[in-house]
């Protein structure tokens, strides 16, 4: 594994924990090795020593001096400029000496931890010294962050530029909330359960809401999130993959392409409105200053290497249509944001109601709704409600809540989310990447949104306290229909220290 920015955050939060971690449950072959390339001048050594030094920050769990030996014994460093080419013959005579110690077999795969402007001079250089050809009996890979592209247009050319370099089943298109198991868990849950398949379509399913909440800010990420924002940074990717795993036909099988050729289909289904209907569809906010959890929180345009005139959006709530047979008039309602009350990720299926028909002689006067949640962080599980007669003389019906938590049931699984995915890279399991045509049409969603938001002049910002649910606008947007955002957090939080 050659890790390009392994001076970065991303390599020590998480991907030499990730590593670390599936070390520990046996998923590395001894003849497993690291590169970090980095500018960062230092030598093998120092490397090793920084990672173990920063393992005592990011680990997920009490660190195994016996397995992180094992590891750092594998873990190598290479300083360099990613423009120059004298970096990558060095990488090349480096990779083929390690290869011959660890008896690699000539298997290489490269994880580009860099900025987005490198994906493309990386992949190129990477061809240019032959470090990207596969011959009989080896594999060459390389796994790409977000975000893939800024639109429609820069994606597609993204995707021809290192296309001209590597075929696409040597490209990684990696999303890590596709590495969180309640994500991997929907297509077990809708396709291996008799009970939800005949139900999962618009004549018993109301609605489906999205949220993707934080309550951090944007911390030091001021000056990437100026030219990203929320709707770039969280709709093409992660909230789009939801949507996708919650509303695609069943495969014919779980071989990564007749999984994402349903994804795709999906994403080509989403209604293309024009920038007229995308503005009454979409709403955007920028936090104020605020407190969450008792503790000031700063406005976003006081925030590090951000405009003190910024109109960035760091919230975006929006409601998607579906063109097919399955959700036909089903809206889709997502929201992503910033400084929000909670930090919760969660998959709302809100069912119809009952006929109140067999109930009008009684005192009930409004039914309960069925609302299944699937909870995808930070605690993983399922939630389902339902009405039930509550005890006495007279017929009232409450809401009763069943809730599963993966940990009561599972166990607790040190983590970062990125554990699957790498193993997933190794043994070339392709399912969990995103392919090009899932990309280029996730972006095509969004671009009619990016259109009418440059036609028309910014909201006045900021529009939200922190600590907040986001801006007025944004309830007001499931109010036109009659609808509301669910908050379901908390019941499954207070379901999980009740029980402990």
């Amino acid at each position: 594994m050659v890790i390009f920015g392994a001076a970065g955050d991303l390599t020590k939060r998480k991907l030499i924990p990730a590593l670390y971690n599936l070390k520990r449950s046996q998923l590395l072959s001894d003849n497993f090795a690291v590169i970090g390339v980095a500018r960062a001048e230092m030598n093998d050594d120092e490397f090793r020593s920084r990672m173990r030094d920063d393992m005592n920050e990011f680990a997920t769990d009490k660190i195994d001096e016996h397995e992180w030996e094992w590891l750092a014994e594998r873990l190598y460093y290479l300083s360099g400029d990613f423009n120059e080419d004298e970096t990558y013959e060095r990488i090349k005579t480096r990779v083929e000496e390690l290869d011959k110690e660890h008896e690699a077999r000539g298997n290489y795969f490269f994880y580009l931890a860099a900025a987005p402007d490198y994906f493309a001079p990386i992949v190129q250089q990477l061809g240019r010294a032959g470090l990207t050809q596969q011959d009989e009996g080896h594999w060459r890979r390389t796994v790409i962050e977000k975000p893939f592209g800024r639109d429609l247009q820069s994606a597609q050319e993204l995707n021809r530029e290192i296309k001209q370099v590597l075929n696409e089943d040597q490209i990684y298109r990696i999303d890590h909330y596709l590495g969180k198991e309640t994500v991997q868990n929907i297509l077990v849950f809708r396709f291996g359960n008799g009970i939800f398949e005949p139900i999962w379509n618009r004549r018993y399913i109301d609605s489906v809401q999205i949220t993707a909440a934080e309550k951090v800010g944007v911390e030091q990420r001021g000056g990437y999130y100026e030219s990203a924002g929320a709707l770039r940074d969280m709709v093409p990717n992660h909230l789009l993959q939801l949507v996708t795993l919650t509303a695609m036909e069943p495969p014919i099988s779980f071989g990564a392409d007749a999984v994402r050729d349903e994804q795709t289909k999906i994403l080509h289904a989403i209604q293309c409105p024009s920038p007229e209907e995308a503005a009454k569809r979409t709403v955007r906010g920028q936090y104020d200053r605020g407190e969450i959890e008792g503790e000031k929180a700063p406005a976003y345009r006081d925030e590090p290497n951000v405009a003190r005139d910024s109109t960035v959006e760091t919230f975006v709530a929006l409601k998607l249509l579906i063109d097919n047979w399955r959700w036909a008039d089903v809206p889709f309602y997502l929201r992503t944001g910033k400084r929000l009350a909670a930090r919760d990720t969660e998959i709302a299926i809100q069912f119809k109601r009952a006929p109140f028909v067999l109930f009008r002689k009684t005192s009930v006067e409004q039914l309960t709704t069925n609302r299944l949640v699937l909870h995808i962080q930070p605690d993983e599980g399922i939630s389902l409600r339902f009405g039930a007669k509550i005890p006495g003389s007279v017929m009232n019906i409450g809401a009763v809540d069943m809730d599963f938590d993966y940990e009561d049931y599972f166990g607790d699984t040190p983590s970062t989310g990125y554990e699957r995915l790498l193993h997933d890279c190794m043994v070339g399991d392709a399912t969990l990447f995103q392919r090009a045509d899932q990309v280029e049409a996730g972006w095509a969603v969004v671009d009619p949104i990016q259109k009418a938001w440059r036609e028309a002049n910014a909201p006045s910002f900021p529009n939200y306290q922190a600590g907040s649910w986001g801006p007025n606008e944004a309830d007001e947007l499931l109010q036109r229909d009659d609808r509301e955002w669910e908050q379901t957090s908390d019941i499954h939080t207070e379901h999980r220290l009740h029980r402990c």
